[in-house]
């Protein structure tokens, strides 16, 4: 990773999970998928993240993962500072190889996901993203249950931390108490300083921003996001995260700006995650909001049984009308 990208991956910025565009076949519309990753760079975000669980994890076995990711790296053109994150997942062996790809068609790092695996201990897990960093630097993955993620201790973000190769942290258990234990582990590395925590929390995404965690060796914070829901109204995410860098620097109005679109925030991520549904429709609302916005031309996934749930649409309508502001 060259100097300015990391600097910038440390600093913190926005880091959208890019979604999937499909055509009614349900194949790869090219055009739009391209048109996608422009809106991004337009609106302001830092880095993309693509090939991730918002991507569909899916494309690998429709033979997408190569191609998907390399529509996106024509576009990631930048001439300005811009992380370039590539989603890995499977065994060592698939993780190994997808990061290889992503390495050649120039990913700056690969986010690791644990999903799928129930199989491997952690001392398995922590071998695996060694072996992947031997490829690229990696980003570590706290995955939420409700999508295939499983209980990670403190001892294990220790000890990920303590791997060279390690970069930064996603927490996304969306849970408190995990993410707790994830900062704590990452403090207790000698390294920690070097690590940069990225917030996964979509249901809590501002008050992980704003919150100072006391660990060991001073105050560790929330630097950035990389997050599925920063892949739909993405200028208002950029300037969430510039008022709570201004916040956090001791910025009153900012902070003012920031904290009263936190309810909102989580209503917002409510209906686009179908949280009351079990994150069935999650992909589709997100498709959902984008097609809205004429980015995308329906909500089709890969899979056709991933749609929206019963009444998804009406509570995006609601949030929509309710928060425009926020939008």
């Amino acid at each position: 990773m060259d100097f300015e990208t990391a600097a910038l991956l440390r600093r913190g910025t926005v880091i959208p999970a890019h979604p999937l565009a499909l055509d009614e076949r349900r194949t790869l519309d090219e055009d739009r998928q391209r048109a996608l990753t422009r809106y991004y760079l337009e609106a302001g975000a830092g880095g993309l993240a693509v090939g991730v669980h918002t991507t569909q994890f899916e494309i690998r076995e429709h033979g997408l993962y190569r191609p998907v990711l390399e529509l996106a790296a024509d576009e990631m053109t930048s001439q300005r500072p811009f992380v370039r994150v590539a989603g890995v997942a499977g065994p060592t062996r698939q993780a190994v190889a997808e990061a290889e790809v992503a390495r050649e068609l120039g990913y700056d790092a690969v986010l690791v996901s644990p999903g799928g695996l129930p199989h491997l201990t952690t001392d398995d897990l922590l071998d695996r993203s060694a072996a992947i960093g031997e490829v690229l630097p990696t980003i570590g993955f706290y995955l939420q249950e409700a999508v295939g993620g499983r209980y990670l201790p403190r001892d294990y973000w220790r000890r990920l931390t303590d791997q060279p190769s390690t970069v930064a942290v996603k927490a996304a258990p969306f849970d408190r108490y995990r993410t707790l234990e994830l900062v704590q582990g990452v403090a207790d590395s000698d390294r920690g300083n070097e690590v940069a925590l990225y917030t996964g929390n979509d249901d809590n995404i501002i008050s992980d921003l704003l919150t100072p965690f006391h660990v060991r060796g001073g105050v560790r914070r929330f630097v950035g996001g990389l997050l599925g829901h920063w892949a739909v109204w993405t200028r208002s995410a950029v300037q969430i995260l510039d008022d709570a860098h201004a916040a956090v620097a001791g910025d009153h109005a900012a902070r003012a700006r920031v904290e009263a679109l936190n309810a909102m925030c989580v209503d917002a991520n409510a209906a686009v995650f179908d949280v009351r549904n079990d994150f069935q429709g999650v992909i589709a609302g997100v498709h959902e909001v984008l097609r809205r916005d004429g980015i995308l031309k329906g909500i089709w996934c890969l899979d056709p049984g991933e749609t929206l749930s019963p009444g998804q649409a009406e509570e995006l309508t609601r949030v929509q009308t309710a928060y425009p502001g926020l939008l």
